[in-house]
């Protein structure tokens, strides 16, 4: 059986202000030629379709013509991740299952496999929406508020149901394992409890197609990430974008799996420039970057005026203009705003209680903040 992995789509997001539905709905083109070309039997969706909850009308009416079209050609398991609204991407999930399209939002339904039938054999593909531990550790009795104990649940469930079929087995799942390295464009989902899970936890399973992280990782042989399909941080200037298309082994346990990975359409290439003013507009080293979309650092002593003004004469898409002067460290010229976007909603909180009160935040005002925090993301989730 031949699948093809995809996550993160992100629909509705922008780079910088700089609009991608374009570019995203020529991913959709590129994933639909793929399937066709490749004679795919079944496109896996990690999670985060959307970017956030309350998603734009022009990215839901992207995602419903992606489906339509992929639909009529293949069969579609896709799951909620971080970023999307769990009722709000399942409604309508009953219907679209006799359409070929299987949407798993639910934790309730973890152990209860799509079946996909190939010339090969059947294939149960069990999918592992994004487990807010706050929500299910009540309904799934969890000892631990952790993702790595909300996965082991969830995996517990699914090999219940995997031993009574005697299948090959394919995982979706949206979850941070350990050992898999992050970028900026990801949204921390540390507050909920422990957020990291082991590979491990996902043994038994013939393939796990994962999400979350936006560069494309390969944890274990079985164990993958596609990553985004387009770059949404400049952190991802070096990341390969695309898809992994696998065929799985021919029988439960197999060792002959294999993949490879679909590079997706480039937009625009990303750059990160750094360097005085004067040599970034004239030096023909940086000619290359001419029609990147760039994030430029300065390093004159005194700032320039009218930079990104004149940046942008040479480098029309330059979107990101930063300011650290040679000797006056990481910092110096920074906004805040450029100096809290790397770091959790969390630690911002309890850097403005230690700005305003003299003194870093006691236990009782960072236990506050922590509850504060989980019950604004609890309500998200169930939005």
């Amino acid at each position: 059986m031949r699948l093809l992995h995809t996550s993160d789509w992100h629909l509705g997001r922008s780079l910088h202000r700089e609009d991608l539905l374009g570019a995203q709905a020529a991913f959709v083109d590129h994933l639909v030629e793929t399937v066709r070309a490749e004679r795919v039997d079944c496109v896996l969706v990690s999670g985060d379709v959307y970017d956030r909850a309350l998603p734009p009308v022009d990215a839901v009416h992207l995602f419903d013509e992606a489906l339509r079209r992929l639909a009529q050609l293949t069969r579609v398991v896709l799951i909620a991740g971080n970023h999307d609204s769990g009722r709000r991407l399942g409604f309508g999930s009953g219907l679209m299952d006799s359409a070929g399209v299987h949407v798993r939002t639910d934790p309730a339904s973890v152990g209860q496999p799509v079946l996909v039938d190939a010339p090969d054999g059947a294939v149960a593909i069990y999918g592992i929406p994004y487990l807010e531990p706050e929500l299910v550790r009540a309904p799934w009795e969890l000892d631990r508020r952790s993702h790595t104990a909300a996965v082991t649940e969830a995996m517990r469930r699914i090999r219940a149901d995997q031993a009574r079929r005697g299948a090959r087995s394919v995982v979706l799942a949206h979850a941070f394992v350990t050992g898999g390295a992050a970028s900026d464009s990801e949204r921390d989902i540390s507050v909920g409890g422990v957020s990291q899970v082991p590979a491990g936890a996902f043994d038994g399973a013939d393939y796990v197609a994962l999400g979350h992280l936006h560069g494309r990782q390969t944890m274990t042989a079985s164990v993958r990430y596609s990553g985004s399909p387009l770059a949404y941080s400049f952190s991802e200037d070096r990341q390969l974008k695309g898809s992994w298309l696998v065929d799985l082994p021919s029988s439960p346990g197999g060792d002959d799996l294999s993949a490879e990975f679909v590079e997706a359409p480039v937009p625009r290439r990303l750059a990160r420039l750094r360097g005085r003013l004067d040599d970034l507009l004239t030096s023909d080293a940086y000619a290359r970057y001419e029609d990147h979309w760039v994030q430029v650092i300065l390093t004159d002593r005194q700032r320039p005026v009218s930079a990104m003004e004149r940046l942008r004469r040479r480098f029309p898409h330059a979107l990101v203009l930063g300011f650290e002067p040679d000797g006056g460290g990481r910092d110096a010229g920074r906004s805040w705003s450029e100096r809290v976007k790397e770091r959790s909603d969390l630690d911002v909180a309890k850097d403005f209680v230690a700005h305003v009160s003299g003194a870093p935040a006691v236990e009782a005002e960072r236990e506050l903040l922590h509850e504060a925090f989980e019950h604004s993301r609890v309500r998200e989730s169930g939005a």
